[in-house]
């Protein structure tokens, strides 16, 4: 298989903090993979350096093949665009936009035109079952709804790695499940997903686990085929729609 993300020997320091310590991991296409860990273990730096967002104090990033630290700016926001999905805890959907306008925003940089932005974006809404909210705007969305729309928006453009930080926290167990079934159904369809969380039990609950302590990766663990088939099942009947 080919490897989607590389991360070898990533350190990332702030002042006198060094939020990373020599992070190696790679990540191929097609898998579902759990980044575990408590509050300060590096896990949404990580995420940054991954994304794009932060740029690593030293060693490499690759994604999809590209060194990032060899882009200029205007070549990461296009790798971004192309490449990087993000489904983030608090949604950051704008308030006085529809369902359809939030989600056509993550193609806002990809060349789209605007009437292509739109039947691009009402699609992606009816992948994530929301074909009956495309006007709606978020303060007439439960919460379940809401994190459906960020999803819509971070996969409007086909990316080839979504990176999801704690998608199911700010959800109710009901919708934070049928939100992970949806993560769950994306991968299945060749989605690359990456969930950041520090819940054990849905790290649990996906194939493969990496977990960060002290800005370090503590433990990389993937499932056997009984208990990857058993965790993928459980995934995808977690909660009905």
């Amino acid at each position: 298989m080919t490897a989607v993300l590389e991360l070898h020997d990533v350190t990332r320091v702030y002042g006198d903090v060094q939020a990373l310590r020599g992070v190696t991991l790679s990540v191929e296409a097609g898998e579902l993979v759990a980044v575990v860990g408590p509050s300060g273990s590096g896990k949404s730096t990580m995420l940054n350096v991954i994304g794009t967002l932060d740029r690593p104090s030293s060693g490499t990033v690759t994604i999809t093949g590209h060194d990032v630290s060899t882009l200029s700016d205007d070549a990461l926001s296009a790798l971004r665009a192309q490449h990087v999905g993000f489904v983030f805890q608090h949604f950051h959907l704008q308030a006085g936009a529809t369902a359809t306008e939030n989600v056509a925003d993550g193609l806002l940089y990809t060349g789209v035109s605007r009437r292509a932005r739109r039947e691009r974006a009402v699609a992606a809404l009816e992948r994530v079952g929301l074909a009956h909210r495309v006007d709606h705007r978020p303060h007439q969305l439960s919460g379940g709804e809401k994190q459906r729309v960020a999803i819509a928006r971070a996969v409007v453009g086909e990316p080839t790695l979504l990176l999801a930080d704690e998608p199911t926290g700010a959800l109710d167990t009901a919708a934070g499940a049928a939100v992970l079934e949806l993560l769950c159904e994306l991968n299945d369809a060749g989605t690359t997903v990456l969930v950041i969380t520090h819940d054990l039990e849905l790290a649990a609950s996906l194939p493969r686990q990496v977990r960060m302590r002290d800005g370090a990766v503590e433990e990389d663990s993937t499932s056997d085929a009984t208990a990857l088939a058993a965790s993928i099942r459980a995934c995808a009947t977690r909660s009905p729609r």
